[in-house]
């Protein structure tokens, strides 16, 4: 039987730091009130577009699974932080990877997006309907960040993280996956102000252009989904939980990750953290650590996987993978990046501006 399995992986991070301290001076809250509430110690705030961080990514799992970009035939991007609504920021990500001979389009489940995305490819490499899959999670949510909201200043960053699928007929790749969606509780995490329902021309309040959250809601119903559906995958793929050898979970608050452990008894060593470097970078998040987990040593030939997501819509996912035989990359890609001008603050700039809110010195 055909099956999908990773053989690249790839990350970008952007160079520009977003601590805990500098957000003192922009917003009502301190390192004490971040890290114990979120984990969160630094997040990081991008000086290029959404396709820009997404092409480095990806061409830097093409490289680690010794492909180019005219091998894949498919290119699907994660994101709801795109550079544009039209065109698609995956048909500005072909021509920048140049991967002329793949179909491309963009997914949007906010943070579950990614493994959307894993549901989707391995389904299309089950069926022969493709055979090499580049799949990337790309964010840029500092352009939502509102300084005057310290319950959601405080908690996103931006990056890419990128992974191949490819077609096998080994006792590898993707297990099992589970997708979920409720749609009628969509406004405890949105951005009302952006879209066509939006008053672009009448709407004063600005804050409605930044991120809204009703945080104790979310946690409560993250906690529950990702739990549930990381125990449906195991489940489903003829596992004990005691076989899982790392979950990798998106990286939203290290209190709702510390619950999905308890909720599934597995052991710290069992448990892939980055939040604290990162924050929340949504779709990005779980192909970010998993391309750190990797270079790590966390990952060996036959791992057990298990990657669980919650997000805005509201939406899940989960699914669980046997790792293939390699676990070193057969290439590198070396991509130039332009250096960001300024500081923080100066890429910061418009967000401040266009939300009232100062700089304090």
């Amino acid at each position: 039987m055909t099956n999908a399995t990773i053989t690249g992986w790839g990350r970008y991070t952007p160079p520009t730091i977003l601590s805990n301290d500098d957000l003192e001076h922009l917003t009502d809250t301190s390192d004490e009130w971040i890290t114990t509430r979120t984990g969160i110690k630094e997040r990081r705030i991008s000086h290029i577009a959404t396709s820009d961080m997404a092409n480095i990514a990806g061409r830097r799992a093409l490289a680690a699974a010794g492909l180019e970009p005219e091998d894949v035939d498919l290119v699907m991007l994660a994101t709801c932080t795109g550079d544009t609504v039209i065109p698609s920021p995956a048909a500005l990500l072909q021509a920048k990877l140049g991967a002329f001979n793949a179909t491309a389009f963009d997914l949007n489940a906010a943070c579950s997006g990614w493994l959307y995305g894993i549901d989707l490819a391995t389904s299309m490499i089950r069926i022969g309907r493709h055979r090499r899959i580049l799949l990337i999670g790309a964010e840029r949510l500092s352009h939502y960040l509102d300084f005057s909201n310290r319950a959601t200043a405080v908690l996103f960053g931006d990056g890419a993280g990128a992974v191949v699928l490819e077609a096998t007929t080994d006792d590898e790749g993707v297990l099992a996956t589970t997708t979920g969606a409720d749609g009628s509780a969509a406004e405890i995490l949105w951005v009302p102000g952006v879209g066509t329902s939006g008053d672009r021309y009448q709407n004063e309040d600005h804050s409605a252009y930044g991120v809204i959250m009703d945080g104790p809601e979310v946690f409560r119903r993250a906690v529950t989904t990702m739990g549930e559906a990381a125990t449906r995958v195991v489940v489903e793929a003829g596992l004990d939980v005691d076989d899982v050898d790392l979950l990798i979970p998106h990286q939203a608050n290290i209190r709702i990750i510390d619950a999905t452990a308890r909720r599934l008894k597995l052991r710290p060593e069992q448990v892939y953290v980055n939040i604290q470097a990162y924050g929340n970078t949504s779709a990005a998040t779980i192909p970010i650590a998993l391309s750190e987990a990797v270079e790590q040593g966390r990952v060996q030939p036959g791992s057990i996987l298990v990657f669980a997501a919650f997000g805005a819509g509201l939406t899940w996912a989960a699914a669980s993978v046997r790792w293939g035989a390699r676990v070193e990359p057969i290439g590198t890609a070396t991509v130039d990046v332009p250096p960001p001008d300024g500081d923080v603050f100066d890429l910061l700039r418009s967000n401040i501006e266009f939300f009232g809110k100062g700089v304090s010195e």
